[in-house]
């Protein structure tokens, strides 16, 4: 029986810690993936290679070719954490840079799916990260949060059944919890008010691109195309391990389409 096929992303707000990729938060992502490998096929979308690249040059994030440049640092940096890390679960990994637009093409899109069968095949992880390098300033840097955008496209068009987001974002909750205290966590959603979609993006992290408003777009366009999503704290692991191997659902949001 084919497993169910999970995409796992985890944002920058949940890698950094004092503008350095946390390693202790590296290491126990490592092993929840190392858990749920032997239930799921796992496909990780990563942010970090910026905050990577920045512990190495200090450079003004705000120009966007400085911004490139840590990325380009960064990224080799980050897969050499990710792989010393999965290694004590005898776990290997696999560096894709795709952009939003590799979706555009036909051809692209099934080059890269073809390449993510084999990987997955062969029980090798891979790890996708935004090709920033090469990504256009208006996509990348103006704060609309592409690694969730992308997330959700390759949960899309590599057959994945669920994208689930680790986030400084712990749900979806009917009102802004730093205003209001006593705001409600929605727990499980079916469609998402336009209005909701269309505020701008308030990341919480030097580091970050995004905060509610595109991880909300990132569920739209997966129940639009009757995909789930389950969205929860990257600080407590807990929420999705117990989500996703023992059907807790105690905290996060779960996006799910009606007829799901």
């Amino acid at each position: 029986m084919l497993k169910n096929r999970i995409v796992l992303k985890v944002g920058s707000a949940v890698l950094v810690k004092d503008q350095k990729i946390n390693l202790t938060q590296i290491h126990a992502l490592s092993q929840l993936i190392a858990e749920l490998m032997g239930y799921y096929e796992i496909i990780l979308v990563s942010s970090g290679a910026v905050a990577s690249g920045f512990t190495s040059l200090n450079l003004n994030k705000d120009i966007v070719e400085n911004k490139q440049a840590l990325a380009a640092i960064g990224q080799p940096l980050l897969m050499k954490i990710y792989a010393e890390s999965l290694r004590q679960y005898q776990i290997t990994s696999a560096q894709l840079l795709i952009s939003n637009y590799e979706f555009d093409s036909r051809k692209r899109t099934q080059n890269a799916r073809n390449v993510i069968e084999v990987l997955l095949k062969n029980k090798i992880l891979p790890i996708i990260n935004e090709n920033d390098v090469t990504a256009t300033g208006e996509l990348a840097f103006l704060g609309f949060g592409d690694n969730d955008q992308l997330s959700a496209k390759v949960t899309h068009y590599f057959n994945a059944s669920m994208l689930a987001i680790l986030s400084d974002v712990e749900g979806y909750y009917e009102d802004n919890p730093q205003i209001n205290p006593n705001a409600k966590m929605r727990k499980i959603v079916h469609s998402i008010p336009k209005e909701d979609l269309e505020t701008n993006p308030t990341p919480n992290d030097d580091f970050a691109t995004g905060g509610i408003v595109t991880k909300l777009k990132a569920a739209d366009f997966l129940l639009k195309n009757k995909r789930s999503m389950f969205l929860s704290s990257g600080k407590k692991l807990e929420v999705l391990r117990e989500f996703l191997l023992e059907q807790k659902h105690t905290q996060g949001t779960l996006f799910i389409p009606e007829t799901a």
